[in-house]
C-alpha cells in the first residue's frame, strides 16, 4: 500500500538527491565516471542499478556529458546505440569506453572497475559495416567455407542448436537440417552478426532462422529456445540420451512410459538394458565430462603401444574434433591399418585382448566387417560406414596425463574411464576413412552434397565415383579427393562446421 502524503513528497524527493551528491564527492573510484542508457534497460532498472552502484563507491552520472568516462547500454544492436550516442553531440566519443552490461556486473561484482576487454565494447559499426565481408561470397556449401573453431555468433548457432536437436527429438528431420546449416554459416563468419540485415546475402538463412535472430538482437535471448529448455518432454530426452547406448528412440520409448530420472529407468523393472547402456549408467559421470586434448593423447599413447606390439606395419592416426583442433571432446576416435593390404582384418579384435590382458579395458563392442567392394558406389547417404569398428570404454590413469586428469569436483580417483571408438581399413581406402571420420558432421554432409550435385560423382568413406566416367577414383591423401572435386584443400582445422 501507498501512504504517501501529498505534503511531504518534496521533502522525499530532495534528500535521495543530496545523498547521491555527498556520495558522488565521496567515491571511491573517483577516475571512472558511469552514466547508464536508460533505453532498453528502463528507468526502474537502471535507477536500481544507479544505487548499486553508487553503494559501491562509483560515481554515476545523471546526465550524459564530457565527464562521463564509460557508457553502460542494455542495447542489443551495437549499429543502433552508436546511432543514438552520436545524436548526443559530444565533442568527442573516442574518449569514451561504451560497453556492454557485462563490465558492469563483473564491475559489481569485483568491487572495482575491472579492466575492460574487447567482447565488453560496443564496436562502432553502421548495420552495413559487416558487408565489408564479402557475404556475396560465402558458399552454401561447408566444404568451400573455412569454419575455425573460433565462433565469433555463439549468440545464434547456440540457440540454433537447441531448436535443431528439438526438431530432431520429434522426428522432423529437414527443420533439423535447416538449423544447422544455418549455424554452420554462421560459425564461418569472420565478424559477429549485429544486425539481420547484414545477414540478407548470406545462405541457409530462412525466415524462421531470422525470426530467431531478430529476437536475439532485439531482446537478448529467444522466447522459442527458452520454452524448448523448459519443457518437461525436451528435458527428459536431452537427459536419457546424454547416456551412452540411449538413442532417441530409445529415450521417447522411456518416456511415454512415465520415466523421468535416471532413478526411474534403473527401478523399473520392465526395463532391460543391453551391454552398451549399462555400462554408459555405470560410468555415467565419466563419460559425461569433457575428454581433455592431453587425455586425447594419453588414450593415443595407449593404443599406438598396443597396436605396435601386433603390428609394428600399423598406422595409427587421430581423427574427429581433437583433429579439428579442439581443446576438448566426448570421446577419441581413432581409425587404424597397416601398410600390407589385408593384415588388417583381425587388427581390432587383436588390440581389444591387448588392453583387456592389461586391465584397461572396461566395456567393448566389436562390429566386424561389412565392406563389400562390389557393392559400391552407395546411391544413399550413410551415416556409418562399412568398415571394422569397435566401442570401448577404457580405464585411463592420471599418471599418464600431462597435467593430470580432468576431475569432477570431489572425485579422489587417480583414473577416469573415457571412450573411445576404432575403424579398421584397408589401407587402400585410408584417404576417404581419413577424411569421413576427421569430420564435422556438417562438413561431410556437405562435401557430399557438392560431389553429387555439382560433380556428379558419389563420395562416402570407402570411395569416390564418378557417375560422368563411370569409374572409381583413387586417392591416398585427403588432397587427391579435393583435387578430384574441383575444391580448394581445406586443413582439418578449417572443418569446424
Amino acid at each position: 500500500m501507498f501512504h504517501a502524503p501529498a505534503a511531504p513528497r518534496p521533502k522525499k524527493r530532495s534528500k535521495p538527491a543530496e545523498d547521491s551528491f555527498c556520495r558522488r564527492e565521496e567515491a571511491t573510484f573517483q577516475d571512472v565516471r558511469i552514466f547508464l542508457v536508460e533505453r532498453k534497460m528502463g528507468r526502474s532498472r537502471r535507477s536500481f542499478l544507479t544505487q548499486l552502484a553508487r553503494s559501491k563507491g562509483f560515481v554515476v552520472e545523471d546526465i550524459l556529458s564530457d565527464a562521463v568516462t564509460h557508457v553502460v547500454s542494455e542495447d542489443s544492436q551495437s549499429s543502433s546505440l552508436w546511432a543514438w550516442l552520436k545524436g548526443r553531440s559530444l565533442p568527442d566519443l573516442s574518449t569514451v569506453n561504451v560497453l556492454d552490461i557485462s563490465w558492469f556486473t563483473d564491475s559489481m561484482r569485483e568491487g572495482r572497475p575491472v579492466p575492460v576487454v574487447s567482447r565488453s565494447r560496443y564496436t562502432d559499426i553502421l548495420p552495413e559495416a559487416p558487408k565489408a565481408a564479402p557475404v556475396n561470397t560465402v558458399s552454401q556449401y561447408a566444404c568451400q567455407r573455412r569454419t575455425t573453431t573460433e565462433n565469433n555468433n555463439r549468440i545464434f548457432t547456440d540457440a540454433f542448436e537447441v531448436l535443431a536437436e528439438n526438431y530432431e527429438f520429434n522426428d522432423i528431420e529437414g527443420r533439423c537440417l535447416a538449423f544447422r546449416r544455418a549455424a554452420s554459416v554462421l560459425k564461418s563468419l569472420p565478424w559477429a552478426v549485429r544486425c539481420v540485415r547484414a545477414t540478407q546475402d548470406l545462405p541457409c538463412l530462412g525466415e524462421h532462422t531470422k525470426a530467431v535472430m531478430k529476437e536475439i538482437l532485439q531482446y537478448g535471448r529467444s522466447f522459442e529456445v527458452e520454452k524448448i529448455l523448459s519443457d518437461e518432454r525436451c528435458q527428459t530426452l536431452k537427459l536419457f540420451t546424454s547416456v551412452f547406448g540411449v538413442g532417441p528412440k530409445t529415450a521417447e520409448k522411456w518416456y511415454r512410459r512415465g520415466l523421468r530420472s535416471f532413478s526411474d529407468v534403473l527401478a523399473q523393472p520392465g526395463i532391460h538394458l543391453n551391454r552398451m547402456q549399462q555400462s554408459g549408467f555405470l560410468h555415467y559421470g565419466d563419460i559425461s565430462r569433457a575428454v581433455s586434448k592431453a587425455e586425447a593423447r594419453a588414450v593415443g599413447n595407449i593404443i599406438d603401444e598396443a597396436v605396435h606390439v601386433i603390428t609394428p606395419n600399423a598406422i595409427l592416426a587421430l581423427t574427429g574434433g581433437f583433429r579439428r583442433g579442439k581443446d576438448f571432446g566426448h570421446d577419441v576416435d581413432f581409425i587404424v591399418t597397416t601398410t600390407e593390404l589385408g593384415k588388417e582384418e583381425n587388427l581390432l579384435i587383436s588390440i581389444i585382448e591387448s588392453l583387456k590382458k592389461q586391465g584397461l579395458l572396461l566395456f567393448s563392442d566389436y562390429q566386424a566387417s561389412t565392406f563389400d567392394i562390389s557393392k559400391l558406389p552407395s546411391h544413399r547417404f550413410e551415416a556409418m560406414d562399412h568398415f571394422a569398428k569397435c566401442f570401448l570404454i577404457l580405464r585411463l590413469e592420471g599418471s599418464l596425463v600431462e597435467g593430470g586428469l580432468q576431475r569432477a569436483q570431489g572425485d579422489g580417483r587417480e583414473w577416469r574411464a573415457v571412450r573411445v571408438d576404432l575403424v579398421s581399413l584397408p589401407v587402400d581406402r585410408y584417404a576417404y576413412t581419413m577424411l569421413g571420420w576427421t569430420g564435422s558432421r556438417m562438413f561431410e554432409r556437405d562435401l557430399r552434397r557438392f560431389a553429387r550435385l555439382e560433380r556428379q560423382m558419389l563420395l562416402d568413406n570407402h570411395a569416390l565415383y564418378d557417375k560422368t566416367k563411370k569409374e572409381f577414383l583413387t586417392a591416398t591423401t585427403e588432397k587427391d579427393i579435393f583435387d578430384h572435386l574441383g575444391l580448394e584443400y581445406i586443413e582439418p582445422w578449417q572443418r569446424n562446421a
